[in-house]
């Protein structure tokens, strides 16, 4: 149980909030299936098979949003409501209007839903209450903010705020780039997106690309500016930081995993074990991609 993309929030350090309180909230918001007519329902679920609604290990926690939606082309309901529209139009004499053909719509809708197939998704979050991070596995923002949303609604109130820097990741990534020169405990990889910042946003992609060329040099010079940037941390952890603060494509390199036993043959244990290693891993890498951008900007009020 690996998390691959990080959305990255702030809470207070530490979240004072009674575990078994906030493990008995989500088990009051669990997942329920989508009814006949529903389209869509969201809800907690167990990190664990028959577990806790909250997985704790070591004091931090694990939490798990589950999804189910009803899979309705919109291919289908058209064909249908065309179908529809071509005999209400023998039946009166004219042509459907505006109105017929929305309410034509909205009856073919709740005659085929109870039929749809159903995808359930599942949605991520590691809650550090020690050190007051709020990690969501999600490779969108508005994945991550659908979580946090259904974790206020949950809570009634969250004291969140969005993990932010002194120095822009963008701005950052482009120096580091230009002078050649990684922060301390990174290296740079072979990876890298340039963007000019006016109307057009020409975009240039290297790929397992050597990023220390002239080409790359000039496009700087010509005032594009990085929005992704392949890095490694300690030789431990792998990813991608763009410029909005994200980390895509988290990897744990061998070094890390290989301190996992994983011959237990115990789901549980097994997660639990991933899970320990890798919370132990990001509360290092968030404070040092924290100190790479210039230290977390301060709280204003």
């Amino acid at each position: 149980m690996w998390f691959r993309n990080l959305v990255v929030f702030r809470l207070p350090a530490p979240w004072s909030i009674d575990v078994d309180a906030l493990a008995e909230r989500l088990a009051a918001r669990a997942l329920a299936p989508c009814g006949a007519i529903e389209a869509e329902t969201h809800g907690w679920l167990p990190p664990v098979k028959g577990g806790s609604y909250l997985h704790a290990v070591g004091g931090q926690w694990l939490v798990r949003l589950g999804s189910e939606q009803k899979l309705l082309p919109g291919s289908v309901v058209k064909q249908f409501v065309e179908d529809r529209a071509v005999a209400l139009e023998e039946q009166q004499g004219f042509k459907p209007g505006r109105r017929q053909l929305r309410e034509l719509k909205e009856r073919v809708v709740d005659e085929l839903l109870p039929r749809a197939f159903v995808r359930r998704r599942s949605e991520w979050a590691w809650i550090d209450p020690v050190d007051g991070w709020l990690v969501v596995d999600a490779a969108s923002d508005t994945r991550a903010e659908g979580l946090v949303e259904m974790l206020r609604d949950t809570l009634d109130e969250l004291p969140l705020r969005r993990f932010d820097t002194e120095r822009s990741p963008g701005s950052a990534m482009t120096e580091w780039v230009a002078e050649g020169d990684a922060p301390a405990g990174f290296t740079v990889d072979r990876e890298l997106e340039l963007r000019a910042p006016d109307e057009e946003k020409a975009t240039v992609r290297y790929l397992r690309h050597d990023l220390e060329g002239e080409e790359i040099a000039a496009h700087i010079r010509a005032g594009k500016r990085a929005t992704r940037l392949a890095m490694t941390w300690s030789d431990r952890v792998s990813f991608v930081l763009t410029e909005s603060g994200h980390i895509r494509r988290l990897a744990f390199l061998d070094v890390v995993k290989e301190a996992l036993d994983s011959t237990s043959g115990d789901a549980e244990a097994e997660l639990a074990a991933q899970f320990a290693l890798m919370t132990g891993e990001l509360r290092q890498l968030l404070p040092a991609v924290a100190v790479a951008l210039g230290g977390e900007r301060a709280v204003e009020g």
